[in-house]
């Protein structure tokens, strides 16, 4: 149920490889399993368990009595609190170890992984044991004769389904505040990226969750995820992942009428008026883009520049990407870029460049596969310019180190421009004119604006987006709202 494995920066650790239930690491009931596989080699990095829907049962089964029992439905928020503070504690005490997981497994640089997402868990794990004990109802003034009051319960059990671009990250996204409105959860990891959150798994038990109230499966999306999402006995589906999966997910929840969270697709625009700071918008342009290896949901993946600092932009863009954007082993130090998480997500990236390439974009820099010692699934960094609004690589969401740029002559098109898309996840604008700034921000249809700044989100800030970009709201106190009901209580007090 085990395995000992050594990273190349010299880390070992003991990984589980079964599902976990019930606080228990146990085999899939038919013995299938998914591999693993190291995007920066292309190898085996081991097998996990994979569910199958019997196994779901169980899972769900083990989650729908943790809900009912005293052992976990008896505890005060105070002490749910406590529960996820020790949660959290771990995870950091085990950072350097979970930040290994996360650079074998899904390809991303170690050091982000210890510097930016590891902590980030530790950050949502503390934020939401704080509102644990603060999640009030209220009470209604309707006059003398009568009382009225409402409080928060528990939604019962969540299924939580995760992607693989940020696998760690994800997990606590979803985890924190569904413990602590006091739900029990399965969470379904994604097949590409196993292996942190099993290690995460152990944690969840140190910390003394009682049994059933956190199962980790692991499995494929069409046998667990569809068993997960159509179980009558699971109360909410919480998602992110493609737009694409989203709608399938609406379908199948809708015969249990459950209730659902949907984080889906974007196609973020990033909109540079003539007045702006160039050197700021060349820099965040970038990290808009190009980190965690082009693979965000609100990658600001289209750039909308004014015709007038247009040729300027595009060569302290390029110079940008070149002088940070260095490609490699993700192990390394100097690594900015690994790559992509999958053959799959590899072929994809790199059919969009050959679109964009036949639709007649300029290649500008990048465009081709980047191999590391012969191997990988690795592709440099790609901006194409002269690109057109029609054009593929400009409407369809790419997921990879790959940006379109577009001139605009007025405020109007640049807004146009920007909406013209079935997404409205992310965005950003820069100037120095603060009016025009929440004049745009307000006219864009999107779920986040970020002025002078892209992709820098807080834990802290409801996170979530509109059309097809997703339903509901993760991440700050609005995350707490699909989470729990509402109940209303009437007493008549003339009685």
């Amino acid at each position: 149920m085990e395995v000992e494995l050594t990273a190349p920066n010299g880390k070992k650790w003991t990984q589980p490889l079964g599902l976990f239930i019930n606080n228990e690491f146990v085999k899939s009931s038919n013995g299938q399993t998914l591999a693993s596989i190291n995007p920066t080699t292309e190898e085996e990095i081991c097998s996990v368990f994979a569910a199958t829907a019997e196994d779901v049962d169980a899972a769900v089964a083990a989650a729908r009595k943790a809900f009912k029992d005293s052992s976990w439905k008896s505890l005060s928020g105070t002490e749910r609190g406590a529960l996820m503070t020790r949660l959290a504690d771990l995870v950091a005490e085990n950072a350097e170890t979970l930040a290994t997981i996360e650079c074998l497994d899904n390809g991303k640089p170690y050091a982000i992984a210890l510097a930016e997402n590891v902590p980030d868990v530790v950050g949502v794990l503390k934020y939401y044991a704080g509102y644990a004990d603060k999640n009030f109802g209220q009470v209604i003034d309707v006059g003398p004769d009568k009382l009225a009051y409402t409080v928060k319960e528990p939604l019962g059990v969540c299924g939580q389904i995760i992607p693989w671009n940020y696998p760690l990250d994800m997990a606590a996204w979803k985890l924190g505040p569904a413990l602590c409105c006091g739900n029990t959860v399965v969470l379904k990891l994604a097949e590409q990226t196993p292996l942190s959150v099993l290690y995460m798994a152990k944690l969840i038990k140190e910390a003394g969750f009682p049994p059933g109230v956190v199962n980790i499966i692991n499995g494929y999306g069409r046998e667990a995820g569809a068993a997960l999402v159509e179980h009558p006995h699971v109360d909410k589906i919480a998602f992110t992942g493609s737009t694409a999966t989203g709608k399938q997910i609406m379908k199948m929840a809708s015969a249990t009428m459950k209730n659902i969270t949907l984080e889906t697709g974007g196609k973020s625009p990033l909109i540079i008026f003539d007045d702006a700071d160039l050197d700021l918008a060349v820099k965040w342009s970038h990290t808009g883009i190009m980190s965690n290896m082009g693979q965000i949901c609100t990658a600001t993946s289209r750039i909308m520049v004014h015709e007038k600092v247009y040729d300027e932009f595009v060569k302290r863009f390029k110079a940008k990407v070149q002088e940070i954007s260095v490609v490699g082993d993700p192990f390394e130090e100097a690594t900015y870029q690994g790559p992509q998480v999958t053959k799959a997500q590899y072929d994809q990236v790199l059919s969009f460049i050959a679109s964009g390439k036949e639709e007649g974009a300029t290649l500008a820099m990048g465009g081709e596969p980047a191999p590391h010692k012969g191997k990988g699934f690795f592709i440099a960094p790609t901006v194409f310019t002269d690109v057109k609004p029609t054009m593929k690589i400009f409407r369809e969401e790419i997921f990879g180190p790959c940006v379109a740029v577009v001139a605009f002559k007025t405020e109007d098109e640049a807004v146009q421009m920007a909406n013209d898309t079935t997404y409205g996840l992310g965005s950003a604008v820069f100037t120095k004119d603060l009016v025009r700034a929440h004049r745009v921000a307000r006219d864009i249809e999107a779920g986040m604006v970020w002025i002078n700044s892209s992709n820098d989100s807080d834990f802290r800030v409801p996170f979530g987006g509109v059309k097809q970009s997703g339903i509901g709201r993760e991440l700050g106190e609005a995350g707490l709202a699909s989470y729990s009901n509402v109940k209303s209580i009437h007493v008549n007090m003339a009685a």
